[in-house]
């Protein structure tokens, strides 16, 4: 096994420093990975072994700080949007025609904002990235409610006009014990 890279003769102090600064347990762990090579010259094992990690993880963030310095110790929790196509403000640039559109009453169709995601990216996009994408923004489905073949606006109407008489209140029923304490 090859021997591990030297870290740079300013890392001890640096580290500290970050250590002093980190705002999260997550940063201070990262932090403090490192450190401990450092400052006390650990092996990787001991160090995995200490932080109840595996020794593949402390050997890339190792690599990490190598490479990128102390700000790949900062910030890189899990989640966000890493392969996004397009900012959000560029999102919302892109929904504003659409915006327009529908709050004149004009129905949005995916397919339309597919085909104009798919213009400033420059790729093909699947109808499902679409779908987060305008979920993202608040968008939502508004469909009709579908209708019956055989339904009958009148007979639906005139069951309306006389269905009050079986809706009336009863004024002989048992009072709830709601309306009675309150």
């Amino acid at each position: 096994m090859r021997p591990p890279c030297p870290l740079p003769p300013s890392a001890e102090k640096q580290l500290t420093q970050l250590l002093d600064q980190a705002v999260t347990k997550a940063d201070y762990r990262r932090g403090l990975c490192v450190w401990l090579r450092a400052a006390l010259g650990m092996p990787a094992a001991e160090i995995a072994r200490a932080l109840g990690w595996s020794l593949g993880t402390v050997h890339n963030l190792h690599s990490q700080y190598l490479h990128n310095g102390a700000s790949a110790l900062l910030g890189c929790g899990r989640g966000g949007r890493r392969r996004k196509l397009l900012t959000l403000a560029e999102e919302e640039k892109l929904l504003a025609e659409f915006v327009a559109k529908a709050e004149q009453g004009d129905l949005t169709e995916v397919s339309t904002v597919r085909a104009a995601l798919e213009q400033p990216v420059g790729q093909v996009v699947a109808k499902s990235t679409v779908y987060r994408l305008l979920e993202r923004h608040g968008w939502r489905t508004l469909t009709p409610r579908p209708l019956h073949p055989d339904a009958s606006l009148e007979a639906q109407e005139a069951c309306k006009k006389s269905s009050s008489v079986w809706c009336a209140p009863r004024l002989l029923a048992k009072q709830s014990a709601a309306s009675v304490c309150g």
